[in-house]
């Protein structure tokens, strides 16, 4: 009773051009998207009007039976329907969910939809995005054409509605888990432990020793050897082998 007392109030419910209202798709067919609104006419989404995104397919991304929103931009098509768009109500919450994700560093899957110069291309909440060759990877990316169609792990660095800029990140988000990562497995090492390693660079002050699963040490020049030593070269030599005990 009550949920039939609240469609009837919607259905009598005043809607003006600009309004972004909630609706149940009904109906897909190659050119437009039909609505429920829960009110005397149903919303029109024509094809034009439903995404940004050049890889968006109305018979894929669409499905009876989802929620989407749009913007009201008739109330009367000539038909009795109203016609409006998701890509103008995308357009205005978009920029919202972008600020808050940008303040969370939420991360977001994304696929490179196309190289152009200095980074790559793809969409977010049907906005265009944009990251820079610098920030794609840890790692450096010689070729841009290699990475169009993968998947890459981001977040947003850089959200403005008024620039109609928005920037994300795949280094930032690789760099986080490799320092957590690290973080981790230095936990796992114990005061006092003796283990094997490699020296990887000889410093005035020691030398830097790789203990293995991606962790490197400072071997003081101090504790080098129970002699004073002017230099580490004295006794050590970049490559060589060396047993360690961790004191700090």
């Amino acid at each position: 009773m009550d949920e039939f007392k609240d469609d009837l109030e919607k259905s009598f419910k005043k809607i003006n051009e600009g309004d972004i209202l909630k609706g149940t798709v009904i109906g897909v067919s190659d050119t437009e998207v039909i609505v429920d609104l829960r009110y005397y006419a149903e919303g029109i989404i024509k094809l034009e009007e439903l995404s940004n995104d050049p890889r968006f397919s109305i018979k894929e991304d669409i499905k009876v039976g989802e929620e989407i929103s749009a913007t009201v931009l008739s109330t009367d098509d000539g038909h009795g329907n109203i016609l409006m768009s998701r890509k103008r109500a995308d357009d205005i919450l978009a920029w919202e969910h972008l600020q808050e994700d940008m303040d969370m560093k939420k991360i977001h899957t994304i696929k490179v939809a196309q190289a152009v110069k200095g980074g790559v291309i793809t969409y977010l909440y049907g906005i265009r995005a944009f990251i820079p060759a610098s920030q794609i990877s840890i790692a450096y990316i010689e070729e841009l054409e290699a990475v169009v169609g993968k998947e890459i792990d981001t977040i947003v660095i850089t959200a403005s509605a008024e620039d109609n800029k928005l920037v994300l990140s795949g280094r930032e988000v690789e760099q986080e888990r490799a320092e957590k990562d690290k973080n981790s497995r230095m936990s796992k090492l114990q005061k006092g432990l003796v283990t094997k390693g490699i020296v990887e660079k000889i410093v005035p002050y020691g030398a830097f020793v790789n203990i293995g699963d991606g962790l490197s040490g400072l071997l003081h020049i101090s504790q080098i050897s129970f002699k004073r030593l002017k230099s580490p070269n004295e006794v050590l030599k970049e490559g060589e082998e060396v047993t360690v005990k961790i004191i700090d």
